[in-house]
């Protein structure tokens, strides 16, 4: 019975982990743009910023958990 308390318990931390990674937010470095998420209501805003900055280094990246 010890040792199902203990997988429990490490169970437990490695999940509570794994939702405060995907789920607790980010910030971006200071004199920085804040992160945003892709969605469908930002997509046109996120792709106007994008072709306005011709002139400077950009960078999209896209992440998925598959």
């Amino acid at each position: 019975m010890n040792k199902k308390i203990v997988f429990g318990a490490v169970l437990g931390i490695v999940l509570v982990a794994a939702l405060f990674y995907f789920y607790g937010g980010s910030q971006a470095p200071s004199g920085q743009p804040p992160l945003e998420s892709v969605t469908a209501q930002n997509f046109a805003d996120i792709k106007t910023q994008f072709n306005l900055a011709k002139g400077d280094a950009r960078v999209l990246l896209l992440l998925s958990p598959t």
